[in-house]
């Protein structure tokens, strides 16, 4: 999705003049920008809108960036929503925290609103570009072909079942972010009254073992879900 298609932003920040210099921007390229002041207000309108990326800042009142950022992956209605996340902090440990909870990049304040422009346009070109899906997925060694529900590592077919190739299909299709164990549940499994998180668990090391050694290319984000590394993707 582009500027010119008017693709819905959302921004998040407490702070009135922040909020003004970056609606004007967006909206002057483009964009259709909606607002909101607390982690709450803006969980519940990216619910309710389905925003194509939300500008994010880190320090909300309510909950913090980092909440709302969890919380939106975990539903299966804002899980691939793109995210901007803004930040006073320049420490390294908080940018990659945003990171590992699915954040698509980050900026420092102070910004440059023109670098915030240009990095949203970015952010969405690859996303739409990620949704351009074809037959065959590409990601390092491992190709899956979606019509035929074949698997191959460096070009030797791998035997999965239903449930595992579903698994597999979703990681690679949204890799590089961050995907949560009750996500996961909800997409394969349709969330069945049954089904515990140790399942996603026990599947994710079963796929490992089947696909080895393209199964280090899926990695356990401690206590939230499973991600498949972007290095070296593509698709044909």
């Amino acid at each position: 999705m582009s500027a010119a298609e008017g693709a819905r932003i959302l921004v998040v920040d407490d702070e009135p003049d922040i909020v003004a210099l970056v609606v004007y921007h967006l909206a002057k390229a483009g964009y259709r920008v909606a607002t909101a002041t607390s982690g709450p207000d803006a969980i519940q309108l990216a619910r309710r809108d389905r925003p194509a990326l939300i500008v994010l800042d880190l320090m909300l009142p309510g909950l913090s960036g980092f909440d709302v950022l969890a919380q939106l992956r975990e539903d299966a209605r804002t899980a691939h929503v793109a995210v901007l996340m803004l930040t006073a902090r320049k420490d390294e440990p908080d940018r990659i925290k945003g990171l590992q909870l699915g954040a698509d990049d980050y900026l420092t304040k102070p910004f440059s609103p023109q670098e915030l422009v240009l990095r949203v346009g970015a952010i969405l070109r690859r996303v739409a570009s990620a949704d351009q899906t074809s037959d065959v997925l590409r990601v390092g060694p491992l190709e899956i072909d979606r019509t035929a529900h074949q698997v191959t590592v460096n070009d030797h077919e791998v035997e999965l079942t239903p449930t595992e190739f579903k698994l597999l299909l979703i990681l690679a299709e949204r890799r590089g972010r961050v995907q949560a164990r009750a996500h996961l549940l909800e997409t394969v499994w349709e969330a069945a009254p049954d089904i515990q998180t140790r399942t996603v668990d026990m599947h994710i090391q079963r796929l490992r073992t089947k696909l080895h050694p393209a199964g280090d290319l899926i990695e356990t984000v401690r206590g939230f879900g499973y991600r498949l590394k972007a290095a070296d993707a593509g698709a044909a």
